[in-house]
């Protein structure tokens, strides 16, 4: 990773709801780079920025800013997991104890 890129940063906006990530690798795309951050709170929540994206202060802070509460986790990230963990209720399978492919 270059140099100049630091490991810690806030988002000036919320990112599904969450502010605070880590820089967990440098993607390299022909003569781009990107950067894959990761949540400090949710390892589910992952973003790929651009090289100016990060570097633009209008949109990152190099470092993690000392926030409340409610300004890092947002309303928006508990109706996300509400909506995942209501979704995944939905892919359970059940199958009798007669089914052809019970293998238990």
């Amino acid at each position: 990773m270059k140099e100049n890129i630091k490991t810690y940063w806030t988002s000036k906006k919320p990112i599904y709801g969450l502010r605070h990530f880590v820089l967990i690798n440098e993607l390299h795309n022909d003569s781009k780079i990107a950067f894959h951050l990761v949540s400090v709170l949710d390892a589910q929540i992952t973003v790929e920025v651009s090289e100016s994206e990060l570097n633009n202060k209008n949109n990152w802070h190099s470092g993690w800013l000392d926030l409340s509460k409610s300004e890092s986790i947002t309303k928006n990230y508990f109706e996300l997991k509400l909506i995942q963990k209501n979704h995944n209720k939905h892919k359970k399978v059940f199958l009798n104890d007669d089914s052809t492919f019970n293998i238990s």
